[in-house]
C-alpha cells in the first residue's frame, strides 16, 4: 500500500512499491513552483502521485526531474502535461528504448539476450498487465554535469553523479532543507552479467555524495534515512572496496578480514556487497 508521507513542510515523497518496482516519487515545495522528483514506472503511477498531491492540497508540479533512465523512472513521464528535465546522458539512454516492443515475447526475448533484467521484465508485466501502451516521452530540458533551480524559497541543486548501477545518475540536493535525493545512485549495477560494484566508481561516488552538506538521504526503492545510517552505509562501502583491491578480489579473504574488523558475524546484505565487489573487481580488471 503506498502512501504519501510529509518529511517537511517543502518535501513530500510517495512510498516504494517492490513488487511492480515502483520507485520513491517526491515534491519539493517552493513559493513559486513545485518540482517533481521522477515519472515512475506507469502513466498509473505517475497520476496516483498527482492526485494524492491534490488530496493534501500540494499545487500541482510545474516541472519534474528524471534521476536516471532506467524504466521505472521514466515510463510515467507520458501522463505529465509539464516540462521535464534530465542529463543529456539520460536523454541519450532513453532514445536507445524507444524501438522497443513491450509486449511478453519481446521482454522474455531481450531477458534471454542479455538486454533486460529478469526482474524488471516480471515488474513490467505486472505492472501494466496486459495494458502495454508504453511510450517513451523525451524529456524537455537537458543538462550537462550541474543544474540549479531556484523554487521560490527552495533551491534544488541537480548534480550528476553516475556510479555503478547507471553512468547517467543524478542526485538532487534541496539546499535549505539539507535532503540529498540519491535515487538508485548507491546501489549496484544490475545490467551485467552480475551484478556488481567497482572500486573506482564506488568510491568517486561517494566522494561525491560527501561535498553534500544533507542531514536526510532519500534512496529511491528505501526510504528516508538519517545523516548516521548514510554514513554507515557509505563506510561499510568504502571499507569493502579497500578491501577488494588490497584482497585482490579474493572473496574468502575479503569476508574475512572485514568479518574481523566489524567483531561480528556479517550479515546478508553485507555478503552480498562483498560478492558485488568480487564480481566487479572479475569483471573489470
Amino acid at each position: 500500500m503506498q502512501t504519501l508521507e510529509k518529511l517537511s513542510d517543502r518535501f513530500w515523497y510517495q512510498t516504494p512499491v517492490s513488487e511492480t518496482d515502483r520507485p520513491i516519487l517526491s515534491a519539493v515545495i517552493g513559493n513559486e513552483l513545485t518540482l517533481m522528483i521522477d515519472a515512475g514506472n506507469s502513466e498509473n503511477h505517475a497520476t496516483y502521485f498527482l492526485e494524492e498531491l491534490n488530496k493534501n492540497g500540494i499545487k500541482k508540479p510545474s516541472l519534474a526531474v528524471i534521476t536516471h533512465w532506467h524504466w521505472d523512472h521514466i515510463f510515467g513521464m507520458s501522463a505529465l502535461d509539464f516540462p521535464t528535465i534530465a542529463s543529456c546522458q539520460t536523454k541519450e539512454k532513453m532514445k536507445e528504448l524507444i524501438p522497443f516492443s513491450w509486449n511478453d515475447d519481446a521482454l522474455d526475448e531481450r531477458v534471454k539476450q542479455g538486454i533486460e533484467i529478469e526482474f524488471c521484465a516480471n515488474a513490467i508485466k505486472k505492472e501494466f498487465k496486459e495494458n502495454r501502451d508504453i511510450h517513451i516521452k523525451l524529456p524537455t530540458v537537458t543538462f550537462d554535469e550541474k543544474m540549479e533551480i531556484d523554487l521560490g524559497g527552495v533551491t534544488c541543486v541537480l548534480q550528476h553523479v553516475g556510479g555503478d548501477h547507471t553512468t547517467d545518475s543524478i542526485v538532487i540536493y534541496i539546499k535549505e532543507e539539507k535532503i540529498l535525493f540519491l535515487a538508485d545512485s548507491l546501489y549496484a549495477n544490475m545490467y551485467a552479467p552480475q551484478n556488481n560494484y567497482t572500486v573506482s566508481n564506488a568510491i568517486k561516488l561517494l566522494d561525491v555524495i560527501d561535498s553534500f552538506d544533507a542531514e536526510t538521504y532519500i534512496l529511491s526503492h528505501g526510504g528516508p534515512i538519517s545523516k548516521t545510517e548514510y554514513r554507515q552505509e557509505a563506510n561499510t562501502l568504502r571499507r569493502l572496496a579497500d578491501l577488494t583491491e588490497s584482497c585482490k578480489g579474493k572473496k574468502e579473504a575479503i569476508t574475512d578480514a572485514y568479518r574481523k574488523s566489524v567483531g561480528r558475524e556479517l550479515n546478508e546484505d553485507e555478503m552480498d556487497t562483498i560478492q558485488y565487489f568480487v564480481n566487479g573487481y572479475e569483471l573489470y580488471r
